[in-house]
């Protein structure tokens, strides 16, 4: 894997680099939301569910970051946000395009996608109250809570693109 991805512990590091405010809640793995719900975590509305898909050529790949307890239609998606059909990407390309593993999808990943490839999605109901967005440390044994408006400042300079949407 080399140093050049950022892990959990560097994750840490940057965050505290940039002076971002947040908090850290570590568990046990999780790999799913059902598994998520039965953490006690502070920000429950907060958590974020992290989609990692493609289009049908390959050429573009998005991440779309909802709160939790949406479904996301990807038909739909894909007719409001003017994108071809899209369909889950692969582990291959999460694991190299982010360094992610299954279960660890993470807006963090953006970090390490060193082609800026992706395009991140977020869901505008973020900045409701309380303002914050639980997403884990590109590592499933914890969640990072921070302001949306921080979130995307790190996307846009790491120069990825971002859209805020209502999905």
């Amino acid at each position: 894997m080399g140093n050049s991805f950022m892990n959990k512990q560097e994750i840490y590091n940057y965050l505290k680099t940039k002076n971002i405010w947040h908090e850290i809640t570590e568990h046990q793995a999780v790999y799913n939301m059902a598994e998520l719900s039965q953490i006690n975590i502070p920000y429950l509305q907060a958590d974020a569910k992290n989609l990692f898909v493609r289009d049908d050529k390959k050429r573009n790949y998005y991440l779309i970051t909802v709160k939790g307890d949406k479904k996301i239609d990807l038909k739909e998606f894909r007719k409001t946000n003017q994108t071809r059909p899209l369909s889950f990407a692969s582990e291959n390309d999460l694991v190299n395009i982010m360094n992610l593993f299954p279960g660890s999808v993470t807006p963090f990943g953006i970090l390490n996608d060193k082609q800026k490839r992706v395009t991140v999605f977020l869901d505008k109901d973020f900045w409701e109250s309380p303002n914050l967005i639980g997403i884990h440390p590109n590592d499933n044994t914890a969640t990072v809570w921070l302001k949306p408006d921080d979130l995307v400042k790190i996307i846009q300079e790491h120069s990825n693109d971002i859209r805020i949407i209502q999905i």
